[in-house]
Order: C-alpha cells, then sequence, then structure tokens
C-alpha cells in the first residue's frame, strides 16, 4: 500500500510549478551550419542599420527546426547581408524541432551560437505532456532546453 501512494505523489509533484526545469527538445542535436531559409508574405530591407523584416506568414527552416511567426526582424553581421546574425520573432512564434514543439509570444535566435529564447506564455508540448514556463532557452548545439519562470508540468501517464 504505500508504494501506490508514494508513486502517486511523485506524480503529483512533478506536475507542481517549479523555478526552474531542464528538458531535451527536439530529440536531437540541430545543424546550426545549415543554411536559413525563410520565406513571407512580405519583405522590408533597411540598408542604413543592416536589417531585413519578414512579415505576414513568416516560415523559417534550418535543417530539421522550423519557426513561424507573424513578423521576423533579420540583423545581418557586419559586412552585409551574406551572414545573419540573428533573428526577432513576434507573434504567435511556434517553434518544431522533431517531435517537440514550443509556442511563444516572442522568439530571439542568435545563429551563430545556436540558442534560441523564447520568451511570453510559453508552451512546449513533447508527445501527450505539456510544459509551460516564462521563458525557455534551446540549445541547438546540444538539444537541449530549459525553462524558466513559474514552470509547470503535466505528465500524462504512458506519455513520451
Amino acid at each position: 500500500m504505500l508504494r501506490p501512494a508514494l508513486i502517486a505523489a511523485l506524480l503529483l509533484s512533478a506536475a507542481l510549478p517549479v523555478a526552474a526545469q531542464n528538458v531535451a527538445f527536439g530529440g536531437m542535436t540541430a545543424d546550426t551550419s545549415a543554411p536559413v531559409e525563410m520565406s513571407a508574405d512580405n519583405l522590408s530591407v533597411n540598408q542604413a542599420d543592416g536589417s531585413a523584416v519578414f512579415s505576414g506568414n513568416v516560415i523559417i527552416a534550418q535543417g530539421e527546426m522550423k519557426l513561424s511567426a507573424t513578423e521576423v526582424t533579420v540583423i545581418y553581421a557586419e559586412g552585409g547581408q551574406q551572414r545573419i546574425q540573428s533573428l526577432r520573432a513576434t507573434g504567435g512564434v511556434t517553434l518544431v524541432s522533431g517531435p517537440d514543439a514550443a509556442e511563444a509570444r516572442e522568439a530571439v535566435y542568435q545563429v551563430g551560437s545556436g540558442i534560441i529564447d523564447l520568451s511570453g506564455d510559453v508552451v512546449l508540448t513533447q508527445g501527450q505532456n505539456v510544459l509551460t514556463g516564462d521563458t525557455m532557452q534551446v540549445s541547438l548545439a546540444d538539444g537541449t532546453a530549459q525553462v524558466q519562470g513559474r514552470v509547470r508540468t503535466i505528465l500524462q501517464p504512458g506519455g513520451n
């Protein structure tokens, strides 16, 4: 009798909010050296500050990773538009890598380091399991993520 009670207590504690939680993301590492492909309804380029704004149904793909948003601002590295320094996505941001998906209000992708910072009502879905928090940082180099700020986990029995 004690064993089922212990199991129930552990399952309940897993669903309680915690300060931060590390999780796997995407099931594999991503190739941050792969080309970045972008598509959108509109594009506006600002030569003065070296940025470009893609808007309307924006989809960004790099290897197995896909990011979609309402608007994405691209900051190019010094020396022209040959290399992307960072991407800032806003509005209904969805990041998909392998079987995992994350949603947020905003995401910033530092292309050189392979780090994506998601913020604002982050929801991570892995199979039937759901993890929420204020922010999530994904490292594409090692396929991990860290969720912070009022983290809540809902684990489904038998879920992956």
